[in-house]
């Protein structure tokens, strides 16, 4: 919300010498959130007039329209002549009255203005636009043609209100009233302790039976709606300028008089209203759900269909409207005779100023992507009873600007109101704040606020019709703190009990972020959405349980409606990015939750708010929820080791990928057992599959390897990018991170070198696993340290795998012939288990 502040004095007397500045710290201390204070025309220096055009010679032979213009500008220039002015401008004409800018001046962004030649003619200062003068939309982004009547040669800055401070507040959803100057005005009061203009307190005649029909079909979705009439509005008529730079510096672009008037109101005092053209209204004006295959067509050109949820005002042809969100072109108002039906100009109009159930309105702007400034309002909660004043206040604009007639006629069909009362002991504030606030100053911050209090040591509280967000005592709590200054609370640390620090899988979760990030990888979180296409362009099978997602009902962005079940698709969507910016050597890592839906659950239930959820009903919400698994991955392009004077790199391949994924099972102190996969994404003779074991039976917890080629075009990635997936969950469950005190053993170790010829297609963790078996006891350490393949020596399709086997006793030195006795006995079992032999 953009509050200007020269319109916020007009209903504060603040003291001449405060400057957006202060107003904005005095309106965070209440607890408002002002972001920023925009100085208009900090940077503008006159002289800048107003001038009327008494001759244009058009210019030719150039590229573009070119006009040489004689501009009256009064005494302005210290001669009375004719100010000689080029522009380019097309949209005003000999008698029109202009804002002048004259040599000397300065614009907004340092733009400075002198006399100089240009287009064979000098041109001595400059015919202004909105845009040039940081004035804001228009419209019509050409020069400013002011009124006939304004005066030639006066200060145009004050004129256009040119110069002004204008704060902007970002409102929280539950402070629907701070969308309007009047809400802010009163928060202003109270911060500076001053009597409040309301702009709401006005006459308003009663309702009788002669104003514009009006049914309402759905008392619940709209418990309010007022109908006023205006009658004889000159088509000529157009907004003054006080009203069209207010509405610009409010963010709003002046459009014609009847439609500034009401958007004027509505961010005067925060009640949405429209305006329908009378003569193409037929029939009583009504508010109902829609129906099936209704449609309508929205002011911005669009045609909807309408939900059978949706509110929508209607005639006896059909919806005329959103109700709350948009009005529709059948009943638009006309400036000018160009109506889709052939008339004329609006001269009769019908001022709707509703109310709306919040939830309703929410939804249909929802549903129809229609965010409005009337939705926006409507949705945080519109006060019920200022809507027959709003509609008055927009009356009494149209008669004193476009010279209108009030008809006597005054629809109003409404809900009886019922007061909203909340009981409240005087002492709650101060139990919730820890601070002695005392009965006076609670009763005395919520009179402040509009409630009316009575009791003594129980107060009965009536809430204002502007607080929709005022329900309970904690509500009413906070308003007093707020008000008395969170930056006097005092600041008390608190107190844990012992022994509550991080959990095991919290730890375990910032090791592995520590390892990975020490082994240069750098970490990119995502968001856990998904776009379950890119499941496919990762090459999962239809039946993988990775494609089972859980979908959300109220997604961010309809194109990732998922929760993801796999972190890759996040990860390798910022590797893009960083590719696309121009990284070339990239190593990323994720730890995040994965989402799997359960195969049987139980509908949420709604705990209670007043009291701590039992076992049982937490142990329910829990069962409702899916399955979440911490998962950790890596990916990985380009150079791992860069070249320089120290010698060549090498580039990222499949077994740093595996390497990153030991790194992980070390930090969980797990065994992991890498052997050979195929798994969607990776390339199947690239593809490591990680495995540990849990209560001895051997478990599926990752996959590592290089991508493949056909996965990295669909992602638009680099060649021979790499990535790594584990379970950390379940690499945990399998890990024992209870700290070990190394062996160290006083006896020397015995080496032995095997090398065994295998199958092509024999992994080598299973030739390892069988050695280690064999070996028993005695072997310390194994390690893969050759991998050769020549089919003349080896024969076709075998391959020859060299191991390092280190074998020490605890108790004694090893003879030869025990190391021997093992390493035989570990190749026994190997060539048993995998047909290895002894290469040689």
């Amino acid at each position: 919300m953009r509050v200007p502040l020269s319109w916020l004095r007009e209903y504060v007397d603040l003291p001449e010498t405060e400057t957006g500045r202060d107003v904005q710290a005095k309106l965070i201390s209440a607890g408002l959130e002002v972001d920023t204070v925009e100085r208009l025309g900090a940077d503008l220096k006159g002289p800048l007039v107003v001038g009327r055009v008494l001759s244009i010679e058009e210019l030719e032979g150039f590229k573009k329209p070119i006009r040489f213009c004689t501009v009256d500008v009064g005494r302005a220039n210290g001669t009375g002549e004719p100010q000689e002015i080029v522009c380019g401008a097309r949209n005003f004409a000999v008698g029109d009255k202009v804002v002048v800018v004259l040599p000397g001046a300065t614009l907004p962004g340092g733009f400075s203005i002198s006399a100089r030649k240009t287009y064979g003619k000098v041109s001595h200062g400059m015919i202004c636009s909105s845009d040039e003068l940081g004035m804001g939309d228009d419209g019509g982004h050409g020069i400013i043609v002011l009124p006939p009547e304004t005066e030639v040669g006066r200060d145009a800055v004050e004129l256009l209100e040119l110069v002004d401070e204008v704060l902007d507040i970002a409102v929280t959803a539950n402070r629907g009233d701070c969308l309007s100057l009047r809400g802010v005005a009163r928060e202003t009061a109270i911060a500076y302790g001053l009597p409040l203009r309301d702009p709401a307190l006005l006459d308003v005649p009663t309702p009788n039976g002669h104003g514009h029909p009006v049914k309402v079909g759905d008392p619940a979705g709209c418990d309010r709606f007022t109908a006023r009439t205006v009658t004889g509005l000159d088509p000529e008529a157009r907004s003054p300028i006080w009203l069209r730079r207010r509405l610009q510096k409010v963010g709003v672009r002046p459009v014609s008089l009847a439609v500034d008037v009401t958007n004027y109101v509505m961010m005067e005092l925060g009640q949405p209203l429209h305006a329908y053209d009378r003569g193409r209204v037929r029939g009583a004006i009504g508010v109902r759900r829609a129906r099936e295959g209704e449609r309508v067509v929205t002011l911005d050109g669009v045609e909807r269909k309408p939900h059978a949820e949706d509110l929508v005002i209607a005639d006896e042809r059909g919806p005329i409207g959103l109700a709350g969100v948009m009005g529709g072109e059948d009943t638009e108002i006309a400036d000018h005779p160009a109506g889709p039906e052939g008339g004329t100009a609006t001269t009769d109009v019908v001022v709707e100023a509703a109310h709306f159930d919040p939830v309703a309105i929410a939804r249909t702007a929802r549903r129809h992507k229609l965010s409005t400034e009337a939705s926006r309002r409507f949705e945080r909660g519109v006060d019920p009873q200022a809507a027959s004043a709003a509609a008055q206040r927009t009356v009494d604009l149209l008669v004193l600007l476009a010279g209108g007639t009030a008809e006597a006629g005054v629809t109003e069909v409404s809900a009886p109101p019922v007061p909203r009362t909340v009981t409240l002991a005087a002492d709650h504030p101060d139990r919730v704040a820890g601070v002695r606030y005392g009965r006076e100053v609670v009763v005395r911050r919520l009179q402040q606020v509009g409630c009316d209090v009575y009791g003594q040591d129980e107060l009965i509280v009536t809430v204002p019709s502007w607080r929709p967000d005022l329900t309970d005592p904690n509500d009413l709590a906070e308003e007093v703190i707020r008000l008395e200054g969170y930056e006097n609370l005092p600041a008390t640390l608190p107190r844990p009990p012992a022994g509550r620090g991080t959990t095991p899988r919290q730890r375990l979760h910032r090791r592995v972020g520590r390892a990975l990030a020490g082994s240069g990888y750098v970490e990119a979180p995502n968001y856990p959405f998904l776009d379950e296409r890119v499941l496919d362009r990762l090459g999962l099978a239809p039946d993988d349980p990775a494609r089972r997602v859980v979908r959300l009902v109220n997604p961010l962005s309809d194109e990732e409606p998922a929760l993801r079940t796999t972190l890759l698709p996040g990860l390798l969507g910022a590797l893009r990015r960083n590719v696309g910016r121009g990284g070339q050597d990239l190593a990323l890592f994720e730890t995040g939750l994965v989402f799997h839906p359960r195969r049987t659950s139980e509908a949420a239930v709604r705990p209670s708010v007043d009291r701590r959820p039992g076992e049982d009903e937490l142990a329910a919400l829990n069962r409702s929820l899916p399955d979440q698994p911490r998962h950790v991955a890596v990916v990985l392009a380009g150079a791992r080791e860069q070249a320089g004077w120290w010698g060549g790199g090498r580039p990222a391949d499949w077994a740093d990928a595996v390497q990153a994924a030991r790194v992980v099972a070390r930090e969980a102190g797990a065994e992991l057992i890498v052997r050979k996969g195929q798994y969607g994404p990776w390339h199947p003779g690239r593809c490591a599959e990680l495995v540990v074991r849990v209560d001895g039976e051997p478990r599926v917890v990752g996959h590592a390897g290089e991508l493949h080629p056909r996965v990295l075009k669909a992602l638009g990635l680099p060649a021979r990018c790499c990535a790594m997936e584990l379970d950390l969950d379940g690499v945990e469950r399998a890990g024992d991170i209870t700290p070990q005190a190394p062996d160290i053993s006083s006896f020397p170790v015995a080496t032995q070198d095997v090398a065994l010829v295998v199958e092509a297609s024999i992994a080598a963790a299973e030739v390892e696993e069988a050695l280690r078996e064999g070996a028993g006891e005695l072997l310390e350490a194994i390690r893969l340290f050759d991998v050769y393949e020549n089919a003349e020596q080896l024969g076709e399709g075998r391959k020859s795998l060299a191991y390092a086997l280190r074998f020490r006793a605890d108790d004694r030195t090893l003879t030869a012939d025990e190391a021997s006795a093992a390493r035989d006995a570990a190749v026994a079992l190997a060539g048993e288990r995998t047909g290895a032999v002894l290469r040689g």
